[in-house]
């Protein structure tokens, strides 16, 4: 049986301990052995949560070891994947029970797809995507790598994201609309037209912060 590291111990490393208990991993049996993180210390004020196994750097996954990251982070996500990956590590994908997947979903690996999401009909989703409380995803949309949503983010059919994407909670996209790499759409950003350019937009209308 698999066993499952979750890369991350902080507060959604910790949600997505509990939503791995009650999750699909593509029919993979696990148990769920460990976090990894850089805190040795962060869950010694809490209970009942599985023990600190290190942290990414040092970690020699062994051959029935599968990941998960828990950061909201894409760069961060990013930079451990492929610490993971450069030592033979595999990851899995977490869907929680309660998400709704339509027909002709394809997903890459090392997804997490949390409670109360919907994905309907011909979607492609990229690697290492997380899909947080509510998200719902339209038709017809493809989504790049490292895509993140926090909790309640509506994304309207026939979107294109690229790689590094972040939506804040309760933010949401137009129909139709294309965003390029290395993205942040605030909390209530609404997107109604394309997005060129890599940075922090916020507001409704949306509009770029400046440096």
């Amino acid at each position: 049986m698999k066993k499952l590291i979750i890369i991350g111990a902080r507060g959604f490393g910790r949600e997505l301990y509990s939503h791995a208990q009650k999750s699909i991993g593509y029919n993979i049996d696990f148990t769920i052995k460990g976090f990894l993180d850089d805190n040795s210390q962060i869950l010694d004020d809490k209970c009942d949560y599985p023990p600190i196994l290190g942290n990414v750097e040092d970690y020699i996954p062994e051959i029935d070891d599968v990941f998960i990251v828990a950061l909201g982070d894409s760069f961060y996500r990013k930079k451990y994947v492929n610490l993971i990956l450069n030592k033979k590590g595999n990851f899995i994908s977490l869907i929680h029970e309660t998400a709704y997947i339509g027909k002709n979903v394809e997903f890459g690996t090392g997804i997490v797809i949390c409670p109360y999401t919907i994905i309907t009909n011909d979607i492609k989703i990229g690697n290492h995507v997380q899909l947080n409380l509510f998200t719902t995803i339209g038709h017809d949309c493809v989504i790049g790598d490292f895509f993140t949503t926090a909790p309640s983010v509506n994304i309207s059919g026939n979107c294109t994201f690229n790689e590094c994407i972040y939506f804040g909670t309760n933010s949401a996209a137009r129909q139709g609309v294309t965003i390029c790499d290395n993205v942040t759409i605030g909390m209530g950003g609404v997107v109604i037209k394309n997005i060129s350019e890599s940075g922090v937009y916020i507001g409704n209308p949306l509009y770029k912060l400046e440096k």
